[in-house]
């Protein structure tokens, strides 16, 4: 008869509660790995130029526009206009940009599992285009499938750290405060989330993370 599983680290409505109860992940470079150097590469051979077109050009101020729910075919007119010698790469960055996603990061998969197998209700919180989001939630289908819930910047056109994307997931999700573990790779992220109403974790391995949600009792 194979073993019972663990209990799920749950608390009666009403109950005090001392630690957090469910974990809410943000998704590029927690779960997965983003990396657009790596993927325009491929296509930029000349360092130099590399350098300049996502330092300059296709900045991640740029890109945080797509996140905060603008069309790409605005942000990629106007920037084209600005550098019409980058146009093919601008253009490029929008019809492929599900393979700057790389894999999942080691060792998520395998927390994410672990965590639904004992009914720890999971989210995630992630600052993501709405555009871009619906492929990549379908070519990562198995990944998120324990999730109950996942709240993409660009669909409500706000963005982490603004307080109100924390306000918003609480709310959603129907948390209350420290009921969350928050798990960002960002400073910035956590601390805003941290004031927030969320218990904050800033994620720099899977080692790490499992670590604190051992010591929460969620592992």
């Amino acid at each position: 008869m194979a073993a019972a599983s663990p209990a799920a680290p749950t608390i009666p409505d009403g109950a005090h509660r001392d630690r957090p109860v469910s974990v809410v992940f943000d998704v590029g470079n927690v779960l997965v790995d983003w990396n657009p150097r790596a993927f325009f590469a491929q296509h930029i051979t000349d360092p130099a130029r590399l350098d300049h077109f996502l330092g300059a050009v296709a900045t991640l101020d740029w890109h945080l526009q797509h996140d905060a729910g603008r069309p790409f075919a605005e942000t990629s007119a106007e920037l084209i206009a600005e550098h019409p010698e980058e146009a093919d790469n601008i253009r490029l960055w929008g019809a492929r940009f599900d393979e700057q996603i790389g894999a999942v990061l080691p060792g998520m998969a395998a927390i994410v599992a672990a965590l639904a197998a004992r009914g720890v209700p999971l989210y995630a919180l992630t600052n993501f285009s709405h555009e871009f989001w619906p492929p990549f939630r379908a070519r990562e289908a198995a990944l998120f499938a324990p999730f109950r819930d996942v709240l993409v910047s660009g669909e409500v056109k706000l963005i982490k750290p603004d307080p109100a994307i924390y306000a918003l997931a609480l709310d959603r999700f129907g948390l209350a405060p420290g009921e969350a573990l928050f798990v960002d790779d960002r400073v910035d992220n956590v601390e805003a989330a941290e004031r927030g109403g969320f218990v904050g974790h800033r994620f720099t391995g899977a080692e790490a993370l499992r670590s604190v949600l051992e010591g929460y009792r969620l592992l």
